[in-house]
């Protein structure tokens, strides 16, 4: 069997993986992903026990129970370059045997549920509701730098939105993953689901203009106008296709929460975002622990 490389699989000299400073028995089969590490504590506080805390650079961990529940709350930071460590170093720590540095053969499928913000792409969308993301679609080239298999469907969807935006002339690749059905259907209260879109950056990425003129002026009026049967694009974002994606390619579960704290379309912001966001935080975590 293969043995990985130490200047491929980088483990610190208490033989933690190399970003996330965890060690296996760190770390929870259920992990809520936050892109803020302030907002780590803020989903622990709702632990009865915590048993781990860690923070190395941007990302920190907590791992503890609520009843028998146990669950790890990891902040990823902003963007899908940090999706790319996070949810690689997190599959290591389960399916990779840091001693031998060999694939285990047998795998383990993680539960990984995004709790983040976003900005809505529909007028009718509330400020302060929750969007739970059916799609993804990544401007922001992460995945093509994989070997993503998509499904028919999938492949249909994208390819209506290349067609609908093709007049920007757009000079990357978009790439779509989906959701994980079974985690959508756990979550089916949440009444407004959709196609997300994943940005590389906060600013021209997601049409706002300040001083910079943007490349693609009509961004927003193009993104809220695609449709399909039973599909429109809801919101902006900067992480949830490359958690879909690569946890897709590496065999788990994940779904994208988002707290609407802007709509882009009637240009309103929030007045209360951290109370937007802990309802999300509540919400998730009573479901998660539902059968606990």
């Amino acid at each position: 069997m293969k043995i990985i490389p130490e200047s491929e699989l980088i483990l610190s000299k208490r033989g933690a993986i190399y970003h996330l400073d965890l060690l296996p028995e760190e770390v929870a089969d259920t992990i809520i992903t936050v892109g803020d590490p302030e907002r780590v504590k803020a989903v622990s506080k709702y632990f009865d026990r915590q048993e781990i805390a860690r923070q190395h650079r941007e990302f920190v961990t907590h791992t503890g129970y609520i009843g028998k529940k146990r669950l790890t709350v990891i902040s990823t930071g902003i963007g899908t370059d940090n999706i790319d460590i996070v949810l690689t170093e997190l599959d290591a720590l389960f399916n990779i045997d840091l001693q031998t540095r060999q694939v285990k053969s047998n795998l383990t499928t993680l539960k990984i549920i995004r709790v983040g913000t976003s900005g809505a792409l529909q007028p009718e969308i509330a400020i302060d509701s929750v969007v739970a993301s059916g799609f993804a679609i990544g401007m922001d080239n992460l995945l093509n730098f994989y070997q993503l298999e998509n499904t028919p469907y999938e492949k249909e969807l994208l390819f209506a939105f290349l067609n609908h935006v093709q007049e920007n002339h757009i000079a990357f690749l978009p790439y779509i993953a989906s959701g994980s059905d079974p985690l959508l259907s756990d979550f089916a209260t949440i009444s407004t689901k959709g196609i997300t879109i994943t940005c590389p950056g906060f600013y021209g990425p997601q049409g706002r203009i300040l001083r910079a003129a943007p490349a693609f002026p009509q961004l927003i009026n193009q993104l809220s106008t695609f449709s399909m049967p039973g599909q429109r694009i809801t919101n902006f974002e900067m992480e949830t296709a490359g958690i879909y994606g690569m946890a897709r390619i590496l065999g788990h579960e994940a779904i994208s929460l988002s707290a609407i704290i802007a709509n882009r379309i009637e240009k309103k912001f929030s007045r209360n975002p951290n109370k937007a966001v802990d309802i999300l935080i509540k919400l998730t975590l009573e479901q998660l622990c539902a059968d606990s």
